[in-house]
C-alpha cells in the first residue's frame, strides 16, 4: 500500500500538455532485456536520429549485450546495467535516479514499461514527453501510452510507434532498418581469421544456425541434418559455417556434423566469438539459415539474407521484420489455419514443419541468390 501510495504521488507531478520539442532534445530510450529486441530496437533509434539529428539519444541495456552496439551512429551514449544492479533494488533505484537526474531529459521512451523500467519516468516527472506502453497501471508513469501489439503486426512497426507523440499526426518519417555498426577494421581482422581458417571469402558461404540456447527453439536435429546433408549435395561449392556458442549448443553441433558425415565444405571450428564478431561475420556469409532466434537479427542487420524455421509461439509476422533485405520464415501456421493448430500440442505444431517443405524454401532461396 505504501509503495502505491508514492507511486500515485509520483503520477501527479506529470505535466498535463507537452510543449513542442528543442531543437537540440535529450531522448532517453529504455530497453533492457535480450540481445534480440535490443537489435530490432534500433529502427526506433534510427527513426529518431532521421526526425531529430541534432537530439542526444541515450540508450539503457543490459550491461551483457552493450558491446554488440558500439559505435552505433544513432546511440550517443549507452547507459548499462549489471544484472546484479537490476537485482538489488537500492542500488538500482539509485542508478536510475542518477541518470534522470545527471541529464534534463526532453523525452523518456520505456519500451518494456515494467514495474521496474517505469521508474525512469517515475522519478523524472518534469520530463515533458514521457512515452510508454498502455497497461492498466501505466498511467501512474507516463503522459504517453502507445497501444500494445495485439494486432500482431511487425515488432519493427510497433517499435516505431514509440516516437510518433514527439511528431505531428503524419509528419513522422519513419526508418524500418534496423542495423549494427561494426568497424572496418574490426571487418579486417575478421576477414583474416576467416582466411587462416580456410574460408575463401569471394566464394559463397552459408552461415547455419543449426542449435539454440533454448531447447524449446530447435527444429529436430534429425531434419536439419536432412536439410543440410542436401545442401551439400545440391551446392558442393558453397562453403558452411555452423553457428554455436561454447557447451550444449557445441556439443549438438558437432553431433549434426558427424551425422551429415563431417563433409569438407563445413567448417565446423570456424566460429564467432563475439556478438561483434557475429556481426562481421554476417558481412561475410551470403545466406542465413538455420533456427529463429537472436543471431538472424544479427544477420538482417549486417545485411545478410535470412531463412529461418520458427517455433510454434514466435508469429513471424512479428518477429521477422520486412526490410530491405531478405528474410523469410517457415511456421506450423504455414501448414494448418488457427482453428487446426489450437487443438495440437507444441510438438505436434512443430512436426508440421518437415525437412521437405524446408528444403523447397531453402533450395528456392538459394537459387536466387545464385544468380
Amino acid at each position: 500500500m505504501q509503495a502505491l501510495q508514492i507511486l500515485r504521488i509520483f503520477a501527479l507531478h506529470k505535466p498535463q500538455t507537452t510543449p513542442q520539442q528543442p531543437f537540440n532534445m535529450n531522448i532517453l530510450v529504455v530497453r533492457m532485456r535480450q540481445m534480440g529486441d535490443a537489435i530490432l530496437a534500433t529502427a526506433l533509434l534510427n527513426t529518431l536520429r532521421r526526425n531529430f539529428p541534432d537530439a542526444n539519444i541515450d540508450f539503457v541495456l543490459n550491461s551483457r549485450i552493450a558491446p554488440l552496439f558500439d559505435g552505433h551512429p544513432s546511440i550517443d551514449h549507452l547507459i548499462t546495467f549489471t544484472d546484479e544492479e537490476r537485482h538489488n533494488t537500492r542500488i538500482y533505484i539509485r542508478k536510475v535516479w542518477n541518470v534522470v537526474h545527471n541529464t534534463h531529459y526532453d523525452a523518456i521512451i520505456d519500451m518494456r514499461s515494467t514495474f521496474n523500467t517505469m521508474l525512469f519516468a517515475m522519478l523524472s516527472p518534469s520530463t515533458p514527453y514521457r512515452i510508454g506502453l498502455n497497461k492498466p497501471y501505466t498511467w501512474l508513469a507516463f503522459n504517453h501510452r502507445v497501444a500494445r501489439n495485439k494486432q500482431k503486426r511487425s515488432i519493427v512497426e510497433h517499435d516505431i510507434s514509440f516516437a510518433q507523440p514527439l511528431c505531428p499526426p503524419g509528419k513522422l518519417e519513419e526508418v524500418r532498418e534496423f542495423s549494427l555498426h561494426i568497424s572496418n577494421e574490426e571487418l579486417s581482422e575478421y576477414g583474416t581469421y576467416l582466411h587462416q581458417m580456410g574460408i575463401d571469402t569471394t566464394r559463397p558461404l552459408l552461415l547455419a544456425n543449426v542449435t539454440a540456447k533454448l531447447p524449446g527453439k530447435v527444429w529436430a536435429e534429425e531434419r536439419m541434418t536432412d536439410v543440410l546433408s542436401r545442401f551439400v549435395k545440391h551446392y558442393p561449392h558453397w562453403q558452411i559455417i555452423f553457428n554455436y556458442a561454447p557447451g550444449a549448443e557445441e556439443a549438438n553441433a558437432r553431433r549434426i556434423y558427424t551425422r551429415m558425415g563431417c563433409p569438407p565444405q563445413v567448417k565446423i571450428e570456424v566460429q564467432a566469438r563475439s556478438p561483434r564478431q557475429l556481426v562481421a561475420l554476417g558481412h561475410y556469409a551470403t545466406l542465413f539459415f538455420g533456427n529463429e532466434g537472436g543471431a538472424r537479427h544479427i544477420m538482417q542487420a549486417a545485411g545478410c539474407p535470412t531463412l529461418v524455421v520458427c517455433a510454434p509461439e514466435n508469429d513471424k509476422r512479428v518477429w521477422i521484420p520486412q526490410t530491405n533485405v531478405e528474410a523469410r520464415g517457415i511456421a506450423a501456421a504455414d501448414f494448418m489455419t488457427s482453428a487446426q493448430l489450437q487443438t495440437m500440442d507444441r510438438n505436434e505444431q512443430y512436426a508440421l514443419i518437415t525437412a521437405d517443405a524446408v528444403w523447397a524454401e531453402l533450395d528456392q532461396m538459394t537459387q536466387r541468390i545464385n544468380r
